[in-house]
């Protein structure tokens, strides 16, 4: 294996960390005991290929022991486990978090003890001590708040002491921490929000907190929050069985959340103890605070943080090579994938698109809506919006006036289907065979077609989409209309439509901010959760089981049509492209290696809950590269010149639109050579 290709595998190597959160054996007060539970959790995790090990607050001490935390025996034996630990752990991959009570000028802090390869690297202090109900930390802890630039006495050693702390290994890049404890994040001003601002990409959290019906809920909001407004992953470890219960009860919640999106979740209430492992996608987050200018504005504001946190270099060892990705990649990233709110999503993206077409209706004041139905899953879903639309403005859906236009290679299945769609939704149906004017289009330009010659180029091709184009735009003249455009994201991304006056150009294009996956998902919906008349479901039904064909070639000798999948890519690979590209701006190698993870194999991935079997495909990496290669040329050099001119239409989902006039502006005559030579110097031909 050369080295590119051990590069590739290596997750390092894409600015991956592997992060756990640990609920280690405790025992009240026991000191000793404790210390050996961290030591069991940091070898198993070394065992996983973690990185970074976060344990809970005060779990070396114990948290519930009240008095007890001001007892200079137990302090003492804090102090000597943690030399313990520093040695018991001095061979182990994972840097350890660990959360210890710690003396300082004749007052003791609640602190978050940094461990590295035998080395102690530093302490960060709670900022926020609570005092309410049933809390009384600021009987024996002293604040941290204000402890900047601070050294701290341990075992002899002087340590690193302050909130001004960040941790930052040599390698991998991205991977740099920052640290709160507790109360910290139910604070108004979370210390963590400064350490983001001075370049953490993660922060975690060690906590006690005990467990009250509806806590975790709340847990998962600030977390939540906190990762998608501070642009960052955030890791939560709270403490679990062994600590005291006389008052209190604890369910050692671990989780990662990184943007907003929940990674992994540890089991609760487990008697026995738990790693939580997930990884993080540094370039991920380093991505989208470029890309996000409040991130750095507010890091101005706040007085350029990285200028005044100390932050703490260390060389991190670990695992190199292919140890695998532990972390949720979503094959369908388009798609709704949340099982709680499957059917509010899919609301609120079909909802955008009808909203957006009768505003649009109103501030015209059509008297018709012009749509080609082709029997496909794009025009069908365009038709779909506009009944809706039509619905909600009392309008009859006479109003729609949909036309099927047969050309040289419309299946009688396509066109049986187009009229079952037209009928099902009471429209206004009509039938113009493009045909003769084709021809004699052809004819006119000397065409070798106009002679009976089976020459199927493109120019044969175009003629067809654009006579079809053509009659719609005059007859939205004619019956004083607009036309409705059925082009579909995905087809913007890969610049598969005719430009000008072709299946390009329309009056409102609804379809635009929608890539074919969520199409295919938004019909199932529609038709499972009855959005539509029951008499239209075996009409929706023949068009989900249709080939994707332009159908613009006829079929060949041995009945094979033209196949849009075969020429352009698998959509499902397209769509993954496509949102990691414009969403997150991420290199095709790294594209690449996410995508293998995704596709690699039938159970690899995730994909949305109630999505059919059929999309439970597998795809290798010489497959994944070539159709991505395809992406690269059509996307960045070939097809930026279409979506310049395209005309209006909503932005439906956060993983980005293409608009040149709001999410995606780049110039047409762009070359794609710097990410054809990332992806071919980085990309192995095999796996």
């Amino acid at each position: 294996m050369s080295a590119a290709e051990y590069d590739f595998f290596d997750m390092h190597s894409h600015g991956f960390v592997r992060v756990a959160t640990s609920t280690p054996t405790t025992r009240t007060a026991d000191v000793a005991y404790n210390a050996r539970g961290i030591i069991e959790q940091a070898e198993m995790a070394h065992e996983a290929n973690v990185d970074l090990l976060l344990y809970p607050e005060l779990c070396l001490s114990s948290y519930a022991i009240d008095d007890l935390h001001i007892q200079a025996a137990l302090l003492d034996a804090v102090e000597a486990q943690i030399e313990v630990i520093r040695q018991g752990t001095e061979m182990l991959d994972p840097v350890l978090v660990i959360g210890a009570p710690l003396r300082r000028n004749g007052r003791i802090y609640n602190c978050a003890v940094v461990i590295a390869h035998g080395e102690v690297l530093g302490a960060v202090p709670k900022s926020y001590l609570p005092n309410y109900r049933e809390f009384y930390e600021k009987r024996w802890f002293a604040r941290g708040n204000n402890c900047q630039d601070l050294w701290l006495p341990v075992n002899g050693a002087e340590i690193p002491f302050g909130t001004d702390l960040i941790f930052s290994a040599t390698n991998p890049p991205g991977f740099t921490f920052g640290i709160e404890i507790c109360e910290d994040f139910w604070s108004p001003t979370q210390p963590s929000t400064m350490a983001a601002l001075a370049g953490a990409t993660i922060i975690l959290n060690l906590s006690a907190s005990n467990i009250t019906i509806g806590k975790s809920d709340e847990r998962h909001l600030l977390s939540r929050a906190t990762s998608s407004r501070s642009v960052c992953a955030y890791a939560y470890s709270a403490s679990g069985f062994g600590e005291s219960t006389t008052d209190l009860s604890w369910d050692g919640q671990g989780m990662v959340y990184e943007l907003g999106d929940l990674l992994i979740e540890s089991v609760r209430f487990d008697l026995e103890p738990e790693l939580c492992v997930t990884d993080i996608d540094t370039r991920r987050i380093l991505n989208e605070r470029m890309r996000m200018q409040t991130f750095n504005d507010a890091a101005e504001d706040a007085g350029r943080p990285e200028d005044t946190f100390r932050t703490i270099g260390f060389e991190h060892h670990y695992t190199a090579g292919d140890i695998g990705l532990r972390r949720p990649i979503r094959r369908f990233p388009f798609v709704p994938n949340r099982a709680d709110k499957l059917d509010e999503d899919c609301y609120e993206a079909f909802n955008i698109q009808v909203d957006a077409l009768m505003r649009r209706i109103k501030a015209t004041g059509a008297k018709s809506l012009v749509i080609g139905i082709s029997g496909g899953l794009d025009s069908t879903h365009a038709l779909i919006v506009a009944a809706k639309a039509c619905d909600r403005l009392d309008l009859p859906r006479s109003t729609i006036r949909a036309y099927t236009m047969p050309g040289f290679a419309t299946s009688d299945d396509t066109k049986s289907n187009a009229w079952k769609l037209m009928k099902a939704f009471k429209v206004t149906a009509e039938e113009i065979d493009i045909k003769p004017a084709a021809r004699q289009m052809l004819q006119d330009m000397g065409h070798p077609f106009a002679d009976g010659e089976p020459h199927y180029d493109v120019t044969f091709e175009n003629v067809q989409a654009g006579l079809r184009t053509d009659y719609l735009f005059r007859l939205a003249g004619h019956h004083d209309g607009f036309v409705i455009g059925t082009g579909d994201l995905s087809e913007l991304a890969l610049g598969w439509c005719t430009y000008g006056v072709g299946d390009q150009m329309s009056h409102y294009s609804v379809n635009s901010g929608v890539p074919k996956t969520l199409i295919q998902y938004l019909i199932r919906w529609a038709e499972r959760t009855d959005q539509l008349d029951p008499a239209c479901d075996e009409a929706l039904d023949a068009v989900l089981d249709t080939e994707i064909s332009p159908e613009l070639v006829p079929a060949d000798d041995a009945g094979n049509i033209q196949s849009t999948q075969s020429i352009i890519g698998p959509y499902e690979l397209n769509d993954f492209f496509l949102h990691h590209t414009i969403r997150w701006g991420q290199t095709p190698s790294h594209i690449a290696f996410l995508c293998w993870h995704a596709w690699k194999d039938r159970e690899a991935g995730s994909w949305p809950h109630a999505f059919p079997d059929e999309h439970m495909n597998a795809y290798g990496l010489p497959e994944i590269r070539k159709w991505l290669e395809n992406f690269v040329q059509r996307f960045f050099a070939f097809s930026q010149f279409k979506r310049s001119a395209m005309p209006n239409g909503p932005k439906v989902s956060a993983g980005g639109a293409l608009s040149p006039r709001g999410d995606w502006r780049a110039p047409s005559d762009a070359v794609a050579d710097v990410w054809l030579a990332d992806l071919r110097e980085k990309v192995p031909e095999t796996e």
